[in-house]
């Protein structure tokens, strides 16, 4: 028994390993294809990485090799991730920053269509693909995210709408430097990728349960051993059948919402349930941290 507890490694974490080196090569394929044609920004650090990028080249003749660029500009996020959101959370997104910038460097450039506006929305889907897959193996794709995590569990909000409006500062910048065309189309590029993550990543998404019931006692039971979130009990009247009820009020995240509905099924089939979505929380709302 204690042999399996000092294991380092587990399946889980090889399975985290192996998708954090995919998302890395995704979004590595889709920066020297559909982002290097279309010469978009991609939005976080990595658009920050081509704006110096191409602000070094125009001004001071200079070629900035992208991977070195890159992570020397996650330094800084990389250490916010390891003080506020977790070290082996901040290890798997290392993983995936360094296979961003070794592929990045040797990687061919390949063309698959000349068409702006199809690069725009198909390049946009994959880079929010590759960070949908991140987030799933508990892990990010470097820079921006990181800042959008600890924004989401420090302040129970969605952070990648913030950092849609930094990307939106970043392609201000490059539209007076570089022209509007390629800035507009780089922000298709970036509503399209933060789209896909807010339908994939559910992990900050959260329910609110109203649960009518005449088993109050079994239903708290239910809900203190599925999740860590407070209940509030209230005595109601209800008007069908002239008779007192009992309702159960809770805040759920959606990734319990399936487990917690299927148990409380089991606790009283006949509980009627109202299941609403709940944009913000303020007060005290436990996530589980990142590990």
């Amino acid at each position: 028994m204690k042999a399996k507890e000092e294991r380092f490694f587990t399946i889980r974490d090889v399975q985290r390993i192996l998708v954090c080196i995919a998302a890395g090569t995704v979004m590595a394929v889709n920066l020297r294809t559909f982002v290097h044609t279309g010469g978009l920004l991609p939005g976080g650090i990595a658009g920050l990485t081509v704006l110096v990028q191409g602000i070094f080249q125009r001004f001071f003749g200079m070629d900035v090799p992208y991977g070195r660029l890159y992570l020397a500009l996650n330094a800084f996020p990389i250490l916010l991730a390891v003080r506020k959101i977790g070290k082996k959370f901040t290890a798997y997104s290392c993983i995936t920053i360094s296979v961003v910038t070794i592929l990045t460097e040797i990687l061919p450039t390949t063309t698959i269509t000349y068409d702006t506006l199809l690069i725009s929305i198909f390049g946009g889907i994959i880079n929010g693909a590759a960070i949908s897959m991140a987030l799933l193996a508990g892990a990010t794709t470097g820079g921006t995210d990181f800042v959008a995590i600890y924004l989401s569990e420090r302040y129970s909000m969605d952070g990648f709408n913030y950092v849609l409006g930094f990307n939106a500062v970043i392609l201000c910048c490059a539209g007076l430097l570089f022209g509007w065309d390629k800035a507009l189309y780089s922000i298709i590029f970036q509503f399209a990728s933060t789209q896909v993550i807010h339908v994939l990543n559910n992990r900050y998404k959260k329910n609110t349960l109203f649960i009518v019931t005449d088993k109050p006692d079994e239903v708290v039971r239910c809900l203190n051993s599925d999740v860590r979130h407070g209940v509030t009990e209230m005595h109601v009247f209800g008007t069908y059948r002239r008779q007192e009820r009992t309702m159960i009020y809770s805040v759920i995240s959606t990734p319990e919402l399936k487990m917690v509905l299927k148990d409380l099924k089991e606790v009283d089939p006949a509980a009627f349930i109202n299941v609403i979505k709940t944009d913000q929380v303020s007060g005290r709302f436990y996530i589980k941290p990142n590990d």
